[in-house]
């Protein structure tokens, strides 16, 4: 299976060739996703198929996403304001190019499925508004070449997550994706006491994406399943805790200033492979998630930084 070109044309990460092609900045809109959990169940096209409907206000991006019809979204330019919006089923909201930027403005998707968001930059959603982006009951999601981040000027619940998948959201991968300059940017789920929802759902990839300037939760996982592959980790506090029988397969990622790269709490496991923690140490107990079922290729851990040069908003629609 190849992951596409213009995703991670940096990366060799399942493209099965050891050389780093030029990054391909004009994307396809109809563009699927072809690497990680949301690969299966169906797999996750998003909208296409569907119309193309280009807005440019917060009222006209609602409009667009409501109802499971298929349709394309296409964000023109920035839009501010304390807002939730609600995204229905077969849909792909994309940033246009960098100047599609969603102050305050929060994207939530909730009992529904196939959705696709990427080329976006959301800063500065308050916790009273909700995640950055939220996925809840909803299964096969690609959140790809994202921009996501707060300050950490307020105290740590004055936001809340950019990124978290809970109440037994499934098939979800995260790629691509630039988080940083926040208290806690991505949770996987969100209770102690959910055990009976999420257990056997959570199933989420984490590949080719830059963590920076993060204090906790780069990720954090409950109960779930999750596969961690190449991505890079700058100045992060606590990183990648698995908690609660949590599973995870964690490989060729790179650390660089982490004080926890890999940890365990509650009884959480995690299986390691060619990491390179930066001088700190995993100390999560060893699980069973040897392998995953979709096909890729992990880029070297000496690779990393130079594989997710073009995390972030860099695509052009």
């Amino acid at each position: 299976m190849k992951f596409a070109e213009f995703a991670v044309a940096a990366v060799a990460v399942v493209s099965g060739v050891d050389a780093f092609p030029t990054l391909l900045k004009r994307a396809s809109v109809s563009e699927a996703a072809s690497v990680g959990f949301a690969t299966l169940n169906g797999g996750t096209k998003g909208g296409a198929g569907g119309p193309t409907v280009n807005v440019a206000s917060a009222d006209a991006l609602q409009s667009a996403v409501e109802g499971n019809d298929p349709k394309i979204v296409v964000i023109t330019g920035p839009i501010s304001g304390a807002v939730k919006i609600k995204i229905g089923s077969n849909k792909t909201i994309l940033g246009k190019d960098s100047s599609a930027k969603l102050n305050g403005v929060g994207l939530s998707i909730d009992k529904q499925k196939n959705v696709i968001i990427r080329n976006i930059v959301i800063s500065k959603v308050v916790a009273k508004t909700g995640d950055a982006i939220s996925i809840q009951r909803t299964t096969n999601v690609w959140i790809d070449h994202c921009d996501l981040s707060s300050d950490r000027e307020h105290d740590k619940d004055y936001y809340d997550g950019l990124l978290d998948v809970t109440h037994a959201g499934d098939f979800v991968t995260i790629s691509n994706t630039y988080l940083h300059d926040h208290w806690k940017a991505s949770l996987v789920g969100h209770s102690d006491s959910n055990k009976a929802e999420d257990t056997g759902h959570l199933r989420v990839t984490y590949v080719n994406n830059r963590f920076a300037k993060i204090n906790s939760r780069a990720p954090s996982f409950r109960f779930g399943t999750g596969h961690i592959l190449n991505n890079l980790f700058e100045d992060v506090a606590d990183g990648i805790n698995t908690r609660l029988g949590a599973q995870l397969l964690v490989e060729g990622n790179a650390f660089v200033g982490a004080k926890k790269p890999l940890y365990s709490t509650d009884q959480g496991f995690a299986v390691e492979k060619n990491n390179d923690f930066g001088g700190g140490a995993n100390t999560a107990p060893k699980g069973t998630l040897t392998s995953v079922p979709y096909e890729y290729k992990a880029t070297a851990a000496g690779q990393v930084k130079a594989a997710v040069s073009g995390a972030g908003a860099t695509l052009k629609f």
